[in-house]
C-alpha cells in the first residue's frame, strides 16, 4: 500500500524546510513551553495539513516559485494543528498520542493547557504578519471552531440521541475546519480566482471529514499499536462516533450499554463487540468514501500537475485505509 508519506514527494523539501523552521518559530523565551512543544513537534507526525497546503501552493502557483507567505501559512497550519492536540489530549485525559507521552503526562495539565495557549499566540502573531485580512479571518476562524467542536463533543458525551448530522457538524469543526480554511487560504495568497478559491475549501472540507470518518473507523479496526492510542478510547470516553450512531440503529443494547456509561464489568468490551457485530463500520466506511469522492470532483478547476495529482491521490489513500 502507498504510503502518505510517499504521496508528499511533490513537496518533500518544502516539508524539511517547514520542520527546522518550526523549532525557529517556536523561541527559546519560555524554555519548558518550548521543550513542551518541540516534544510534540519531534512526535513523528505525518506533517498532513502542511503538506496540503504545500500542495494546493504549488498546485496554483505551476510556473512560480511558492513565495514566503505561503511557507508561513503552512508552518501556521501545523501549530494550530498542535496546539489543538496538546488541549485536546489535556481534556481526554490522554497519556499516549503517536505512541509517545503527551505533553500533559509529561510536564502536567497546567503546562501543556499552557504549552496549547503559547502555540495559539504564535501561530496568531505570524498569521498576523502575513498581512492578508482574508487569510487572517480563515485562520482565525479555525481556532474559534475548534473551540466549538471541543465543547459540543464534552456536551455531547455518552447522548445516544446524536445525530449523524450532528457528528458530522462536529467532525468539521475539530478536523476539517483547518484543512478546509487553510487550503482556501493558500489560493488565497496565490491569487486564485473567487470559483477556485471556494473549490479548494470544499476540497479540504470533504478530504477533512473522510480523514476524520476513517479515522474514528480505526479506533474499531486498528490495533493500539497503529493506533499510537488505546483502541477504543473514543467510545471508552463517551465520544460517539460514526460506526457507533449507525450500530445503534440495529443494536438497542448498545444504547443501553452507553447510557450507563459502561459502569458494569464487561461494558465496554460488550459495546465493542455490538459495533463489530453491525453493519455500522461498514456504512461509515461508505460515508468515508462518498466524502472523498466528493472532495477529488472539487479538484478539477486545478491544471495538471504532480502537486493536484497528489492532492487526488491523498482522498484515495484515505479510503484505502479502510480495508
Amino acid at each position: 500500500m502507498t504510503s502518505v508519506t510517499s504521496l508528499f514527494a511533490p513537496v518533500d523539501t518544502d516539508l524539511c524546510i517547514l520542520v527546522e523552521n518550526l523549532q525557529q518559530l517556536i523561541g527559546a523565551r519560555h524554555p519548558i513551553l518550548s521543550a513542551a512543544a518541540e516534544h510534540l513537534f519531534g512526535a513523528g507526525g505525518k506533517r498532513l495539513r502542511p503538506a496540503i497546503v504545500l500542495l494546493v501552493s504549488r498546485g496554483t502557483m505551476l510556473d512560480r516559485e511558492i513565495t514566503p507567505r505561503h511557507r508561513r501559512l503552512a508552518e501556521i497550519t501545523e501549530m494550530i494543528h498542535t496546539a489543538s492536540l496538546v488541549h485536546d489530549d489535556v481534556v481526554d485525559e490522554s497519556a499516549i498520542r503517536r505512541s509517545v507521552p503527551t505533553v500533559n503526562s509529561l510536564f502536567g495539565n497546567r503546562i501543556a493547557v499552557l504549552a496549547g495557549d503559547f502555540l495559539f499566540a504564535q501561530s496568531s502573531w505570524y498569521l498576523a504578519n502575513l498581512d492578508n485580512l482574508e487569510v487572517v479571518k480563515l485562520l482565525s476562524e479555525v481556532i474559534r471552531d475548534f473551540a466549538e467542536g471541543e465543547i459540543r463533543q464534552g456536551l455531547n458525551c455518552f447522548d445516544t440521541s446524536l445525530s449523524i448530522e450532528a457528528y458530522l457538524e462536529k467532525s468539521y469543526y475539530k478536523t476539517a475546519s483547518l484543512i478546509a480554511n487553510s487550503s482556501k487560504a493558500a489560493g488565497l495568497l496565490s491569487g486564485v480566482s473567487a470559483d477556485l478559491a471556494k473549490d479548494l475549501y470544499a476540497y479540504g472540507r470533504h478530504f477533512g471529514l473522510a480523514f476524520q470518518i476513517r479515522d474514528d473507523i480505526l479506533d474499531f479496526t486498528a490495533s493500539t499499536e497503529v493506533l499510537g492510542k488505546p483502541a477504543g478510547s473514543d467510545l471508552a470516553g463517551g465520544n460517539l462516533t460514526a460506526p457507533v450512531l449507525y450500530a445503534m440503529e440495529e443494536k438497542p443494547d448498545l444504547a443501553v450499554l452507553i447510557e450507563r456509561e459502561f459502569s458494569q464489568a464487561g461494558d465496554l468490551d460488550r459495546a465493542m463487540e455490538l459495533v463489530q457485530e453491525s453493519n455500522g463500520i461498514e456504512r461509515s466506511r461508505e460515508l468515508a468514501i462518498h466524502h472523498a469522492r466528493l472532495a477529488v470532483q472539487y479538484l478539477k478547476q486545478l491544471k495538471p500537475s504532480e502537486s493536484s495529482q497528489a492532492l487526488m491521490d491523498l482522498t484515495d489513500y484515505v479510503v484505502s485505509r479502510l480495508y
